[in-house]
């Protein structure tokens, strides 16, 4: 990857610097992670990158379409690599937990959209909410 991703920072006037590629393995390494935790990530790897060089270094891999986000919470926004197949996520409310889900599973609504309002969905960015196995109440606890 370190070739690839020197090619496109070159091509965009950007350097390959040692903080670039931290930044992009811890945010490979953690699967779905915010800022703060890429920071964690990163500070266990090496003391020379602060966390505002993290948060503009996600800046930079998400504009060469290297990492991209999407909102899994009300907190800070969750990187992953676009080394990952594309898909949107089922977010626990209860425990946290986050599963990625392959696009064709809402294909029909998304096409549904696009035919009836023009609307076209950025699967990458959708988060649906609700409970996973683990934590769905049972009957006898919502009669």
């Amino acid at each position: 990857m370190s070739d690839e991703l020197a090619q496109r920072l070159r091509k965009e006037g950007y350097r390959l610097t040692p903080q670039r590629q931290f930044v992009l393995r811890a945010v490979e390494k953690l699967g779905h992670a915010t800022p703060d935790e890429v920071y964690a990530e990163v500070r266990s790897q090496s003391s020379a990158v602060n966390v505002s060089t993290v948060y503009r270094t996600l800046e930079v891999l998400e504009e060469l379409g290297l990492v991209r986000h999407a909102h899994l919470s009300d907190r800070a926004p969750t990187y992953h690599s676009v080394t990952d197949h594309e898909h949107f996520h089922l977010v626990c409310r209860n425990c946290h937990t986050v599963i990625s889900v392959d696009p064709d599973v809402v294909a029909p609504l998304a096409e549904r959209l696009e035919r009836e309002q023009g609307f076209v969905i950025d699967i990458g960015h959708l988060a649906v909410f609700g409970h996973c196995v683990e934590c769905r109440p049972t009957d006898e606890e919502n009669p």
